[in-house]
């Protein structure tokens, strides 16, 4: 039985040729149940040869569209292959997200009755420090939900919203808040486990402090974790214990409910519950390291760029997308689609003609905004 049809986006950028043949054969079986595989490719261009040579026969390879140029690489990524998706359900994934045929049928089942759908990711492999990493993401099964490096959207929906913002460094909470915001029905199934590929080490440690600053979008959270290093620090004036000992169990009781909604026992470690104080402590540090960074650099160091804002807030949002009406159009349905001619700027399709193709009347992109 065949897929409903889909569009998957893949926005990339990568620094050389490692992964790539990885890459190619899960890109080559994706091919197989998505007949509309956009690769958005950044990358430099001797990688960005490469890329094409391996994947021109099966994925349509393109690079970002300078008219979505944003200081998060990924959201040009992103609109641009909303844009080229030639159906109304689209499953956009990081590239180190592996789908199964379960996992996509489950996405596309959802997404017939909501605008975006939240999948749970799981490391497909647990290095130390993946074990550890998977502790924020059972405390953030405990307080709600994690957020994944994939979601799927209704591509009537970002359009009618005009696309999201990509100037902010939480680039996932903002796309999740602009549906909200906009009145676009949200699913969070917290059994709906989407393989993830873990970083490397180097990876890991490079990103614990971005992370951080991500929770200045949460403003609660990021109390919490300010308030880590002077608690212990206090205690440990003291010489009393106690207290530490307490957050420590509390923090295990909590990870271990994450672990155990939606399933999570059957993929989720339990010594990564018992971690979870050490995680707890890492983020801690982590946020002062972001706060002195937001002090000194005025916001995130991202590549060149330092992005100040980690996600507007869903009120900020609502008063952007005020007298913007979603489009309901059904998750099946086939829109009418005609040649747009920026579409040619460096984007060759597979075939190497001008085939990009948007539908009528519905580019997204956050020029239209008002």
């Amino acid at each position: 039985m065949s897929l409903p049809p889909f569009s998957y986006v893949l926005p990339l950028r990568m620094a050389d040729g490692d992964g790539r043949d990885e890459l190619t054969r899960y890109l080559r079986a994706l091919a197989e149940w998505c007949g509309d595989v956009i690769v958005v490719d950044g990358s430099p261009p001797e990688v960005f040869a490469g890329n094409r040579q391996a994947w021109r026969t099966f994925v349509r390879h393109v690079t970002p569209d300078p008219d979505h140029a944003a200081l998060m690489g990924k959201v040009p990524g992103v609109l641009t292959g909303l844009d080229l998706a030639r159906h109304e359900s689209v499953v956009i994934a990081d590239d180190d997200v592996r789908y199964d045929r379960v996992g996509l049928e489950r996405v596309l089942s959802l997404l017939e009755r909501h605008d975006l759908v939240r999948p749970q990711n799981v490391f497909a492999a647990l290095p130390w420090h993946a074990r550890w990493d998977t502790a924020r993401t059972l405390l953030n099964r405990a307080t709600g939900a994690d957020f994944p490096g994939t979601l799927g959207v209704r591509r009537s929906t970002l359009g009618a919203l005009g696309g999201y913002d990509g100037n902010v460094l939480f680039e996932n909470l903002e796309l999740i808040r602009t549906v909200q915001a906009g009145g676009g029905r949200v699913a969070t199934p917290l059994d709906l486990f989407v393989v993830r590929l873990p970083p490397s080490a180097t990876h890991f440690w490079g990103q614990r402090t971005r992370q951080a600053y991500d929770d200045f979008a949460i403003p609660v959270r990021m109390a919490v974790w300010l308030a880590v290093v002077p608690a212990l620090l206090g205690s440990l004036i003291r010489r009393d214990p106690r207290a530490p000992g307490l957050g420590a169990v509390v923090t295990v009781i909590l990870a271990e409910c994450g672990r155990r909604r939606g399933s999570g026992r059957a993929v989720f470690p339990a010594s990564s519950s018992l971690l979870a104080p050490i995680w707890v402590l890492e983020r801690g540090v982590c946020a002062w390291l972001a706060v002195l960074q937001r002090l000194r650099f005025g916001g995130a160091r991202y590549g060149d760029s330092v992005i100040p804002v980690a996600a507007h807030s869903t009120r900020t949002l609502r008063r952007r997308l005020a007298g913007r009406a979603l489009t309901r159009t059904p998750a099946a349905a086939e829109p009418a689609f005609v040649r747009d001619p920026r579409s040619c700027h460096a984007r060759e399709p597979v075939s190497g003609t001008c085939e990009g193709v948007v539908p009528l009347g519905s580019r997204v992109g956050l020029k239209e905004r008002p």
